[in-house]
């Protein structure tokens, strides 16, 4: 994976990430919003990122790549995850560089290479209904919204947003 956009670049993880990647899952939103994809320590980042590079090669399991700005600075990661028969993606943009369209396009450099190297045609986003910016990303990005209302999150029962996005056939 090697996408490059005019202010980003998604590549792979390596393990000398582990450091930027701790200190981008500290801020308040990954918090709130997604809290399993925080790591206290450099050491429990390491230990993730090991776990997802070995991934990389297999198209199967977790698909984690980090989104830097053109200077190789960190600002937060791509994804796609299984679950069951389907793809969810997921993304996380560090809290010193939301609100500058950085996970809109990400995301829109994101969807096509990964659902072309995983092999699928449509991937669904769920996020929390109050979290107007990953709405907005997702609708941005060409997502359509399928739901909205309670359903479970984290764990837990909350108003979610649902939504599907569809390769467009050639």
């Amino acid at each position: 994976m090697n996408i490059q956009t005019n202010r980003l670049i998604i590549t792979k993880f390596n393990l000398n990430m582990a450091e930027s990647v701790h200190l981008g899952s500290l801020d308040d939103d990954n918090r709130r919003f997604v809290p399993d994809e925080v790591f206290e320590t450099v050491e429990d980042a390491a230990e993730t990122l090991e776990f997802l590079i070995g991934y990389y090669s297999t198209g199967e399991g977790p698909q984690v790549y980090p989104v830097m700005l053109k200077d190789q600075t960190y600002i937060g990661y791509v994804q796609a995850i299984p679950l069951g028969n389907d793809w969810e993606i997921g993304y996380h943009i560090s809290g010193a560089y939301t609100g500058q369209g950085y996970a809109t396009e990400a995301v829109s450099a994101f969807l096509p290479e990964i659902m072309k190297k995983i092999g699928i045609s449509s991937i669904k986003g769920v996020c929390l209904a109050e979290n107007i910016a990953s709405v907005k990303v997702m609708e941005h990005c060409g997502f359509e919204k399928i739901y909205e209302g309670k359903g479970s999150y984290q764990g837990q029962e909350r108003n979610i947003c649902k939504f599907i996005f569809r390769l467009e056939s050639a």
